[in-house]
Formats: C-alpha cells, structure tokens, sequence
C-alpha cells in the first residue's frame, strides 16, 4: 500500500512531463529560427568609392548569337562566311572548363545536343555544362515560349497531390510533392531576386473542415522538413476578413494559411539559358530542327537546322548540320514531334492537357496573400494569386489539341470567373471587363494508358532512350525541373559514353574575383547551389542602391532588381535620360506598368532576344499582364529593337502582324487584330464597339465627369452619353 502511494504521485509528473517535452518540441519546431532565402545581404555589396557615391559592378558578357551559330557550324566543320555583325568569330572561348580555339577543338562534335529551350532543356544544359561537357541547346521559337512561360507561376509540392497520395496511398504521388518540396528550396536559393515565398489562404466554410484542413497543410510542413520554411497557421473569421477582405463574410468561418513559393517563369528560364551560356553552353533560340542524322550503325548522331531570324529578314535560311555524340529530346508538348523524326511508327507518349489563367487587376487580391478553392463545382482546384502588381486565377484542365499558341476559350473564362463570384464579397462585380489578358498553356503530361482524364495524371516525368539514342525527357513540372535535367544528364553520360570533369575556368558571373559561387565544379551535378545569374549581387535593399546612382522611379527600381537582380544595374545603364528632374533614367514603354526601355536594349543585347513578341512577353511580361497595354506599346518597342538589330521596313511591318497576331493567344479583342500601327499611335485602337466595350471595358458608361466641368461644348463629349445620369 506504501509501496503504492508514489507511484501515483510519479505517474501524473511523468505524464506532465511528457506533455509539456512533446508540446514544447512541437511549438519550437514551428516557431524555431529560420533562414529565410532572399533575406541575407548580397553576397557581393555595392562598392562605393571615397566620395561615397556607388561604384557599378561590371559583369561578364556571354557571345552574341551570332558567335553561337558559328559554333555550332564548326561542330560539323562547315566551312562558312560568319554573318555577325560583330566580326568574325576568331578569339579563343570556352566551353565548359575547357579552353579552346576553333582550329583546334572547334570542329568536334558537341557531347550534347538539346532540342528544346523551355525549363526543362534549358536546366539540362546548365547542368551538362557546369559538369565540363560540351553543350549545345537549340529551340525553335524562343526561351519559355511554350509550357513553361504559362504556369500558374508557383513553385510547390502540390497539396492536392499529397491529398491524393494518401486517400489513394499512392506512392508517386507521394514521392513527386516530396521531390518539388526539395526543389522548391533550391529555387529560392539559386534564384532569390525571381523567386519568393507566398503565404496562400485555405478558407473554412464548414467547421468540420478545419481539422481536415488542418491535418493537412501541417502534413504538408511536416513532409518538407529542413525545405520548408514558414509552418502554416489558423485564422479565425476576422482576422481571414483582414487579411483578405475581398473574401464572402457569410462564407467563411476561418481559414488556413501555408507556404508556398511563387517565380517570374519566363525570366527564370532565361536566366537559367544565360546562366548556361555563361558557363560555356552553345545556346541559341529560333533554330529550327528539320531533321535528324543517323551513322551508318543507325545512331544518331546529329540534328539538321535552319536559323528563323534569317527568314523574317526575308534571306533564305540555309540548313547545316550540328554534330553531337548525344540527342536529348526536351520539347515538351512537341515530344513526340521529334520521337517521329527519329522513328515514324514510335507510339506516342504526352497526353496533352489545356490550363487556362486570366490576369485581372491587382485589387482583386491582396498585394502578398494568395488563395485556394479546393474543391470548385467540378472538383478541380483553383489558385487566386497576386503576381506582378496585378492577379492570376486559374487553371482549368483538360484535353486538348497542341498548336503553338492555342487560346483561351470564353468558356473556360466565364468558368474561372464564376468560381471567383462564389469566393468574392457580393459588393465585388466580377466582369468579363476586368479580364486584362487571358491565356492557355499545354501541360505535357505524360500518357497513362489506364488514365480515364488528364486530371489523374501524375505529373511524374518520363526519360526513356530509343533504339538510335535518342533520349527523351517528358513530363514533369516546372518546380522540378532542376531534378529533371539532372536525371537526364545522369543517363546520358553512361549511354553515350561522356566523361565529365571539373570546370577549371569558372567565369565570374557575380561580376568579381573576389566571391566564389561556392559550387564545387568537380564533374558532378551541382545545380542545386549554382546561382543564375543576377544571384550574386542581390538583396531586398538594392533598389535603393538603384535609385541612388540612376535617378529612377521607386517601382521601377523594384520592379528591376525582381526581374534581374544584380544586373539591373546593366538594365538601368541601357535606360535613356528622361530630361526631366525626376526621374532621371527610365522611359516606360508602358504608363501603366514599370517596363522601361533599357529592358528592350538589354533583351537584345544580352539576352539574344529576336523579335518584339520575345520582349513583350517573355524578356518584360507586359503581354501577360495586360494584352491591350502590350498592343499600345509595340510601336516602341518596335522602334528601339529595329535600332539595336538594323531591321528594315519590311522586317519592322512582319514584326507588327506577327505581334498583333500573338496577342490574340493573350485574349486581345478580335476586332483589335486588325489594327494598325498608325491607330495605334493616333488613340483608335483604345474605341470598342457596344459589343466588345461589354466585355472588354474596364469601368462603367458614361465616366464621372459632368457636364459643367467638360471641356467639351453641350452634348459634343464622347465619354458622356445624352441620358447620362451625370447631367440630370
């Protein structure tokens, strides 16, 4: 009985023990200091001289396209008359770690030839370049013109994917959101200035809903361990209501918010070329592949090409041949396009998924919260997220056709629209009108013979290897393309043969001697700690620096150092005086947005863009954010590329119709494809019919103004009708 009595006394302090021991653990893992990437200082500061005033970083430059094409001619020792304006193509260069000069090595074969430049080949040539290959990539239209300029914009593991991982205990789905959660840090990390963490809200409807919720998204944490960085958390209803007061009061009894990362697509997948061609890589866009060449054992051994840009300056576009010991195949939804130039009886492999987005006005979201619909009316998840000023929403998905730029349907705008309705305060008129561009872009899913819809398709990539060698990489998503490419780089090696070895002349992409990328180069991936270029010089603060020496707009400064990093300060150098006292530098091409035109130069010259389409939608993403905007502006950026790139008339008028026409693809009215540049410039191209001004109009008719402060004379003001209320 003795014996007894302290044993209850112990038991209880032990269960209080462990208690508080699991509590605590739990509270400091959540609330346990983290390094936040894109918070630390530059790795390499600005310099500032005795007189205090801000010495500018000077940075390596990659060869002009033209050098690239030449280097690809000698990979089949074609003897050629160089067309770069630049000269001919006689000091030595590097490709990889390796030295040489084009008498010598110039004429071998490459080790890997790359068709395709979105994500996934672009993160292949980095990859095989930063392990002392020698890499050529060649894509028929430009960087990220594809898939991978027209994502959802984030960089995550998939929460419905986990869902589906463990209500259907599958492990490749489980897998797959583990491998993004990895992923998903190392883009913050490669990349700070074009990636950032964004906190996305899971309202409550039901009670019920929070613990499932909640189970959820701390699973969600729990899965990206060491990856993850700041754990999700409970709202209530009023605190939900503040930090996102657009939402539905009647329909919200709380919410959930976690963690995911958000990117600039398109200037990720520059970047990540550039950073290639920095690296040795033979990178060039608008090279189209005519056809493949085989030995005499059957093996292919080379790609037969033509370069575009030539055609749309109305020469003929010679084919020659590029000459490589290995193919990859990395074109995403045109995989199999390229299967059949190898093979003509080869079974198709992508199941083609359509995925609308529409861009509406920033004041549709918070400027840094985003939200999810898990479960609209047909069951399909929906994303709500700031982004550039302004809001995405989307994605549908379902099957569809691959063309080069398919368009959105109304149908699947007006769907997108009304889940949004069914989210949003009623006192928030949801219209066709605020729909400033719209977009489809083709997810290259991977064919499941046993897959009734493209919705239950994982998003797993595929490398397989055909019979002639010719290796495939298809699949995937944009958040993992980095493990992607190195699983691809991973099987070339052994199956053509390739010895890999330590990059010795690493190029200074920070633009200084004095800071190491602190990547070992020693023949092994090491992609997951390469910074892109832009990386190096960094931080939360630089704008200011910016503004300081340039003289530009507070938003532009922000807006360059997001969209380039440290080479913002080459952006902003390239910028024109505005001959006003403030700013100093920076005409915009657009008054709407902080684009400015040092950004065209700076396409051109350093980011091998070739037509105006590859400025407005990919190097600036003017044309996604407001495709109206983008058409207001060509006649500029037509006019500052015709003086970088010497276009005649002709080449200045292709560029005009070949524009207008892609920025249908953007949700550009129809009746504005036949514009010209003159209405344009004179105003016409702003007037809609009755029709379109339903559907296109951002505000209501008649405007604000009355008549007694008109300018106009009575009834003569075409922005007031005769029975506006205004005059009454």
């Amino acid at each position: 009985m003795t014996a007894r009595q302290p044993r209850r006394l112990f038991r209880p302090l032990i269960y209080a023990a462990a208690t508080a021991t699991i509590g605590g653990s739990v509270l400091y893992y959540s609330y346990r200091p983290r390094n936040i990437p894109g918070s630390d200082p530059a790795a390499v500061p600005p310099k500032f001289g005795p007189d205090g005033t801000i010495a500018p970083p000077r940075f390596p430059k990659a060869r002009s396209r033209a050098e690239q094409i030449a280097d690809l001619k000698r990979s089949a020792a074609i003897s050629h008359t160089s067309e770069a304006t630049d000269g001919p193509f006689s000091r030595p260069f590097r490709s990889g770690g390796k030295t040489y000069n084009e008498e010598t090595e110039g004429d071998k074969p490459y080790d890997l030839l790359i068709i395709g430049g979105g994500a996934t080949g672009s993160g292949i040539a980095l990859d095989a370049a930063t392990r002392g290959l020698r890499v050529a990539c060649i894509e028929r239209d430009d960087f990220s013109s594809g898939t991978s300029s027209k994502s959802t914009k984030l960089v995550h593991g998939g929460v419905r994917y986990l869902e589906k991982a463990v209500w259907e205990l599958d492990y490749n789905q489980y897998k797959l959101v583990k491998e993004a959660l990895r992923e998903r840090k190392y883009f913050l990390h490669t990349a700070p200035h074009l990636s950032s963490w964004l906190p996305i809200m899971l309202p409550i409807q039901k009670w019920w809903q929070a613990p499932y919720f909640w189970m959820g998204t701390k699973a969600y944490d729990f899965l990206a361990g060491s990856e993850g960085i700041e754990s999700s958390y409970f709202l209530t209803k009023s605190k939900a209501l503040e930090a996102f007061p657009m939402l539905k009061r009647n329909n919200v009894v709380g919410a959930l918010v976690y963690y995911d990362g958000a990117h600039n697509d398109s200037r990720m997948n520059v970047s990540i070329a550039m950073t290639a061609a920095l690296y040795g890589a033979t990178v060039v866009n608008h090279m189209e592949v005519v056809g493949l060449e085989k030995d005499a054992t059957g093996r292919l051994c080379g790609a037969r090409v033509k370069d575009l840009v030539q055609e749309k300056n109305g020469k003929r576009a010679e084919e020659f041949t590029i000459k490589a010991k290995g193919i990859i195949n990395a074109t995403g939804p045109f995989t199999d396009s390229i299967r059949k130039m190898d093979d003509q009886t080869v079974d198709e492999i992508v199941a083609p998924s359509s995925g609308v987005h529409v861009i509406l006005p920033g004041y549709y979201s918070p400027a840094k919260m985003g939200l999810i619909d898990p479960k609209t009316s047909d069951g399909r998840v929906i994303f709500f997220l700031p982004w550039q000023g302004n809001t995405i929403a989307g994605t549908t998905d379902a099957p569809t056709e691959i063309s080069q730029n398919p368009i959105a349907g109304e149908e699947e705008i007006n769907w997108i629209l009304s889940e949004i309705r069914g989210y949003l305060a009623p006192d928030i008129n949801v219209r066709r009108g605020d729909v400033l561009a719209a977009w489809s872009g083709i997810r290259p899913l991977v064919r499941d013979p046993k897959a009734k819809n493209t919705e239950s398709l994982v998003r797993n990539h595929l490398i397989t290897v055909s019979d002639s060698g010719l290796l495939t990489c298809a699949g995937g998503k944009w958040t993992t393309y980095r493990q992607m490419a190195e699983e691809a780089v991973d099987e070339a090696i052994p199956q053509y043969g390739l010895r890999t070895g330590p990059v010795e002349h690493v190029p200074h992409i920070s633009g200084t001697e004095m800071v190491d990328d602190a990547a070992p180069l020693d023949g092994t991936c090491q992609t997951h700690q390469v910074r892109l270029i832009g990386a190096h010089g960094y931080s939360k603060t630089l704008f200011i620096n910016l503004i300081q020496h340039f003289g530009v707009e507070t938003d532009v400064a922000k807006h360059l150092t997001e969209s380039y990093g440290d080479r913002a300060w080459t952006v902003a150098a390239l910028s024109a005086p505005t001959e006003k006292r403030f700013p100093v530098r920076g005409i915009r091409i657009s008054p709407l947005y902080p684009f400015i035109d040092g950004e065209v130069r700076y396409a051109v010259r350093h980011e091998y863009a070739q037509t105006a389409v590859d400025v407005i939608a990919r190097r600036t993403r003017l044309a996604f954010l407001n495709a109206q905007a983008a058409l207001e502006a060509l006649p500029t950026v037509i006019d500052l590329m015709a003086e970088e790139l010497k276009w005649d008339r002709k080449r200045k008028d292709l560029e005009w119709r070949e524009s207008v026409q892609f920025l249908a693809s953007m949700g550009l009215a129809k009746s504005k494809l036949s514009v010209t540049r003159r209405d344009v410039e004179s105003g016409k191209a702003a007037e809609y019919d009755e029709h379109e001004r339903k559907l296109y109009s951002r505000h209501d008719r008649p405007a604000d103004t009355i008549e007694s402060d008109s300018k106009f004379k009575s009834g003569e003001n075409p922005m007031i009708g005769k029975d506006s209320p205004a005059n009454k």
